[in-house]
């Protein structure tokens, strides 16, 4: 069995020191013989013998029912101590963007043919981990957004909605940002009773499309509780955006093998975003690699902590029964034996 053994009325076991002082009070145990002897030592060996075979061990069976109904008494228990971890958690819509530009391959190592959005759903996935106790979503978005999954604690289920999303796989052309982020604002705020909402937008391009444009999403979003962290990505030179299966989002390769570059993609002008998080409390910041995507996300970590409170509790398993039992079946003993072999004569 698991548990702490413990008495629930352990005070009540001092009541057991009562009993060899009752013992010692008491003197011999058992009655003297009531048959009339014709001489005083037939008598008196008869008397001491009736206390020391019947008397002593009949009081003595009495004291073990009594010293276990004693201990029945005091509660002996089973303590089985349990903590749980009550966390107010943070509501965190995540806003991807995926927009064909995130196929560029500018921000990893040109033999590891990573694409922008290949590095940020890497880095998402270990952010997606490191919150257990927050209710998560994602927001996916090109020309118009769309709900890749609504807010939950299920991330293993939301880590595998994120994997099936690839570059290509949302057909309008655009980077909507103003209306993914009124999206996910609302999406934020249908939760009731949230600690905290917060949003993560990452793109790589200018608000080109949607019928919001980004400062009144961003109003929005403030007017609803929600914080904008938002994160641009992409180096600050023109890059070449490679030829991709739209259906599957993997690179066209030529016949060694090599990336096949299309479109120029310029930088993006990031100034709009870092309105967007002034304007809703947040923070902007700018990755332009691997280490750096990572660095932001760990930052922002570390600026939205779930305040964490642990409660301890206890379950009990009686089990006074056992020792109610021996103190009856000493009783049952006794008194089978004091009608049978220990019988006195009237």
């Amino acid at each position: 069995m698991n548990g702490e053994f413990e008495f629930q009325y352990p005070w009540l076991l001092a009541l057991l020191g009562l009993l060899p002082v009752y013992a010692l009070l008491r003197g011999k145990a058992g009655k003297l013989s009531a048959l009339t002897f014709s001489s005083a030592d037939i008598a008196r060996a008869a008397g001491v013998k009736a206390r020391a075979a019947a008397g002593s061990f009949m009081f003595f069976l009495r004291l073990l029912a009594v010293a276990f109904s004693i201990v029945a008494l005091a509660g002996p228990r089973l303590a089985n101590y349990h903590v749980e971890t009550e966390t107010p958690g943070i509501d965190i819509m995540l806003v991807l963007d995926l927009s064909w530009s995130m196929s560029a391959i500018d921000m990893g190592k040109p033999a590891e043919k990573l694409s922008r959005f290949a590095i940020a759903s890497g880095v998402l996935k270990d952010f997606i981990q490191k919150r257990p106790n927050d209710r998560i979503g994602l927001i996916a978005f090109s020309g118009v957004p769309y709900l890749a999954s609504p807010l939950t604690l299920n991330h293993d289920w939301l880590v595998e909605n994120l994997q099936r999303l690839h570059v290509g796989i949302i057909s309008d052309l655009g980077t909507a940002i103003g209306d993914a982020v009124a999206v996910a604002a609302k999406r934020l705020k249908a939760v009731p009773n949230s600690k905290s909402r917060i949003m993560i937008l990452l793109t790589d391009g200018d608000n080109n499309l949607g019928k919001i444009d980004p400062l009144p999403a961003a109003q929005l979003a403030a007017a609803l509780g929600a914080k904008i962290y938002a994160i641009g990505i992409g180096i600050e030179a023109p890059c070449n955006m490679p030829a991709f299966d739209a259906s599957t989002g993997k690179f066209q390769l030529d016949a060694n093998g090599n990336v096949i570059p299309t479109l120029l993609l310029q930088p993006a002008n990031y100034t709009v975003l870092g309105k967007m998080a002034a304007l809703s409390g947040g923070q902007f910041y700018r990755a332009t690699n691997q280490r750096e995507l990572q660095s932001i996300y760990n930052q922002i970590d570390r600026l939205e902590k779930s305040e964490v409170k642990l409660r301890r509790f206890a379950t009990y398993e009686p089990l006074f029964a056992w020792p109610l039992l021996a103190a009856l079946g000493w009783l049952a003993v006794e008194l089978i034996l004091a009608n049978t072999r220990y019988r006195r004569v009237p």
